[in-house]
C-alpha cells in the first residue's frame, strides 16, 4: 500500500466524523431564545469538537508527510487512532445533550486521552521504520513533551469534572486545544529543507 492510499481513507473518515457532528446540531423551529437555548450547549460542544477534529487533520497530514515506507504497523495504528476519533461524533453529542453534565465531560476527557495516546502510537510507528536518527526523527521525538503535557492535562480534566466542576475541565479541553492548533513547525522545517 502506498502513503496517498492511506491518507485518502483517513481524510474520508474526517470527513464523515465532521459531517456526524453537524448533524447532530437540530435546526431550532423559530428564532426566540427560548428555542435557540437548547441548541446552545450542544453548538459549543460541536465547535470545541471540531477543533479537535481540525487539529488531529493537520497534525495527521504532517504526520504523514513524514513516511517514507507504510507497514502493517503504521496501517493499524492509524486505524486505532481512526477508531478512536470515530467516538467523537457520540462524545460531543452525549455532552451537548446533557448540558456539560459531570459524567459526560469525563467520559470526553477519557476519549481525549485515548486519541492522544493513539496519536502517540502512530507517531512511534512511523519513527520505528527509520533506522538511524535523523532531523526529521529528532523532529518527530518533539511531540513528546506536547503529548506528555496533553495527557496530564486531560487526566486531570477527568477528576475535576467528576468532584469538582465540569466547566474546569471544558476550559482545559479549550487550553489543550490552543496549544495544537499550529503543527510541529519542526516537521514543517525538516521537510522543507529535504525538498530543497
Amino acid at each position: 500500500m502506498n502513503k496517498s492510499r492511506l491518507e485518502a481513507f483517513s481524510d474520508g473518515v474526517f470527513a464523515i466524523i465532521i459531517t456526524v457532528m453537524i448533524l447532530e446540531l437540530k435546526i431550532p423551529e423559530g428564532t426566540s431564545w427560548e428555542l435557540i437555548k437548547p441548541v446552545f450547549p450542544k453548538f459549543l460542544c460541536y465547535v470545541l469538537s471540531f477543533v479537535y477534529i481540525a487539529i488531529y487533520w493537520g497534525n495527521h497530514h504532517h504526520l504523514m508527510h513524514t513516511v517514507k515506507k507504510i507497514n502493517a504497523a503504521i496501517i493499524w495504528a492509524n486505524m486505532h487512532l481512526l477508531f478512536w476519533l470515530s467516538m467523537v461524533p457520540f462524545a460531543t453529542g452525549w455532552m451537548g445533550v446533557t448540558n456539560f453534565d459531570k459524567l459526560t465531560v469525563a467520559a470526553y476527557g477519557t476519549l481525549l486521552i485515548t486519541c492522544g495516546i493513539s496519536f502517540s502510537l502512530l507517531r512511534r510507528s512511523i519513527q520505528s521504520t527509520y533506522k538511524e536518527e535523523t532531523a526529521l526523527t529528532k523532529a518527530l521525538a518533539k511531540g513528546n513533551k506536547k503529548e506528555l503535557i496533553s495527557t496530564v492535562l486531560y487526566g486531570a480534566s477527568i477528576p475535576i469534572a467528576l468532584f469538582v466542576h465540569p466547566a474546569i475541565s471544558a476550559v482545559i479541553f479549550a487550553t489543550v486545544a490552543i496549544m495544537w492548533l499550529v503543527p510541529s513547525k519542526e516537521i514543517e522545517h525538516v521537510l522543507e529543507t529535504e525538498e530543497h
